[in-house]
Parts: C-alpha cells; sequence; structure tokens
C-alpha cells in the first residue's frame, strides 16, 4: 500500500488493508496511536541528524533493489552524505564471538580498504563488527553503522563509546526512529540494508547459523558481490564461512582482492608468486641439463646429452655456462652439482 496510504488506513480516513485480520488491523492501530513524529524529528535533529526518505538528495538509489521490501526511510547521525559514502562502500560481518584471528582480519581488512578511499560498513555488533569498525576509524577512514535500534540507543552498551566515535567521525543509520530498542527481528531486517547499501559484502568467522549469513545471502540475492576470507577447517566460527564459499560467494584474502571485486576496471590485485629463484632464468635446454646431474657422484658429458635429449656438444656448451653460474663443478671428464653455498643450492634433481 505504501505508508501514506497505510496511515490513512490506520487512522480511518480509508479502507483497511485487504486481507489483514480484524486482529492484525487493530494492533497496527494500538502501534500508529502510540507514534509521535513530530517528537521523533525533534530527538533526531538534537543530535545533529535528520530522517531521509526516497526522493531526497542523500537517499542512496541501491537501496531501491529490495522492492517492496525497501525501507520508507532512514534516520541518519552524522554530517557526511551517506549517498556518496554507500558509493564506495564494503560491508564487513561475521561473528560475535570471534577469536583472535577473526578479530585481526577484520580490523586488518578494514584499515587497508579505509587507506584506499573505500568506506567500511557494518552493524557495530561485539566481535568481528566492532573490529571492522575500529580499524576503519584508526586509519582515519569512513565507516558507517547501519543500527537494529534507534541512532540515540546504544546497543550493545559495550560499544557506547565506539558507536559515539562513529556518530562523530562517520555515520549511524537506522531504520527505527530514534528511542526505539532492538528485537531478534529487527537484526535480521537491518541486515538486508547493509547488504543493499554496500557494493560487496565479505564474512569473516561465521558459524552455519549465524546472521552474517543472512547478510551474506541477502547481497547474492541482490546481485552484490559476496565474499568470505577462509579460517580453520576445524574451527565452527568459519563453518558458515566455508559453507558460503562452496556456494556462489569468491574467497579473498586481503583488501587488494576485494577492491579488485568491487572497484572500477582496472583495479586489479597484486599477482601473486613465489620467490624467484636463480634457476629460474635458466633457458630450457640448460635446465634440462642441470636436472640430468645426479644429486650425487657425477656423469660425463655424453652421459648428460642422452639424459637431457639433446648433442654433446650443446651439453659441453651449456656446462661451461652452468659453471661459470655458480650451479656445477668439473672434476676431470665428469660434472656434478656443486657443493658450495650459492646458486646451486636447491637445484638437486626434484627441484626445490
Amino acid at each position: 500500500m505504501g505508508p501514506e496510504a497505510l496511515w490513512r488506513a490506520l487512522s480511518g480516513d480509508a479502507d483497511p488493508p485487504q486481507g489483514a485480520s480484524p486482529d492484525k488491523i487493530a494492533g497496527l492501530r494500538l502501534r500508529a496511536a502510540r507514534t509521535d513524529p513530530a517528537a521523533d524529528l525533534a530527538a533526531v535533529a538534537a543530535l545533529g541528524g535528520r530522517f531521509i526518505i526516497p526522493g531526497d538528495e542523500e537517499w542512496p538509489g541501491q537501496l531501491d533493489d529490495l522492492g517492496d521490501g525497501r525501507p520508507i526511510g532512514l534516520w541518519v547521525r552524522g554530517t557526511a552524505n551517506l549517498r556518496f559514502w554507500a558509493l564506495r562502500s564494503v560491508a564487513v560481518v561475521g561473528a560475535r564471538a570471534c577469536t583472535e584471528y577473526g578479530a585481526h582480519l577484520a580490523a586488518t581488512l578494514a584499515t587497508s580498504l579505509a587507506e584506499r578511499g573505500w568506506t567500511v560498513a557494518s552493524g557495530a555488533a561485539y566481535g568481528v563488527d566492532g573490529a571492522a569498525h575500529r580499524g576503519a576509524l584508526a586509519a582515519d577512514g569512513a565507516t558507517f553503522a547501519v543500527l537494529a535500534s534507534g541512532v540515540d540507543y546504544a546497543y550493545p552498551r559495550g560499544h557506547t563509546e565506539l558507536l559515539t566515535r562513529i556518530a562523530e567521525q562517520g555515520l549511524l543509520v537506522a531504520e527505527l526512529p530514534p528511542g526505539d530498542h532492538p528485537t531478534r527481528s529487527r537484526f535480521i531486517q537491518r541486515n538486508r540494508v547493509i547488504a543493499a547499501l554496500t557494493r560487496g559484502t565479505v564474512v569473516i568467522e561465521a558459524e552455519l547459523r549465524s546472521g552474517s549469513l543472512v547478510t551474506a545471502r541477502r547481497a547474492l540475492a541482490l546481485g552484490r558481490f559476496t565474499m568470505g576470507m577462509p579460517g580453520p577447517v576445524t574451527s565452527g566460527l568459519s563453518a558458515g564461512v566455508h559453507q558460503l564459499l562452496r556456494g556462489e560467494a569468491l574467497l579473498v584474502t586481503d583488501a587488494d582482492e576485494v577492491i579488485e571485486l568491487v572497484g572500477s576496471i582496472g583495479d586489479l590485485g597484486p599477482q601473486r608468486h613465489g620467490p624467484t629463484l636463480a634457476r629460474d632464468v635458466l633457458d630450457p635446454v640448460a635446465a634440462r641439463v642441470l636436472e640430468a646431474l645426479p644429486a650425487r657422484g657425477g656423469a660425463d658429458a655424453g652421459h648428460l646429452a642422452g639424459e637431457a635429449g639433446t648433442t654433446r656438444d650443446l651439453v659441453q656448451s651449456k656446462l661451461v655456462e652452468l659453471q661459470s653460474l655458480g650451479f656445477v663443478q668439473r672434476c676431470g671428464a665428469r660434472w656434478e652439482l656443486a657443493r658450495h653455498a650459492g646458486p646451486a643450492e636447491g637445484s638437486r634433481r626434484g627441484g626445490t
């Protein structure tokens, strides 16, 4: 029906919603009678906040992807522009009872994202959420918290100071008016807002029934990037993340890999490779000759030619090159691997 039509119906100025039972309508009318919009607006204004609705300049258009589930408005506390911050934002969510490993990953990832100009979004809960907000704040970066209560209601109580810092340096966002307290269902509802506001969601530690997985699956349904950071396979706190990774979520290990997914064309992560060994620069024939040498003892050029599949003269030439590079040494008519420290280390048959 939309909020205005429903309000008129509950006020008795229009027909009640079709399909709703009399008890349901009576309950909604009791709730409507307790509302005081003017007091709510005054309360958020006293905090330096505001109420934004679709059509406002600050309204994030990506929330429209929620369809009928789109909030009718958002209460915002803080000076930044929510729409601009949400354009380059990543949600970092996870277990409340996270391990030190999970808290470290969340803080490090958030710090790195903030340093690269990305906004970190989360739910201000204990564990991964709090670590993510703190990581962004530590880098003097942008962060906003989507709450399951009013923007003036500190929950959890232990995060009162953190929420104050976020309000000063970032944004507090809520679907509920000032003074409203959180309930279990409201946490689930706010997760859809986190998923819709951001370009992607990273889950760090989550049990199989974690609320963080609700956020991740809503992000998947909305066509957002959904990512997970793996943990020990023996950890129940990582079981939910691993289940996501077996499905449609993508594995990431740092901010570069996250930005490669959610960023613009050309935001590529660095190439990953192991250390370069001296033998890596050898040409193919020299590498085959070196590989043909036995790990113990030596061999003559004729034997090595057969092992390497090339001519004796070419083998002789390559052996001289390998000797100059310190890989091999000559013992009369035979050649063997050099025994001293240097490039030859790690070049025995079988490689390293």
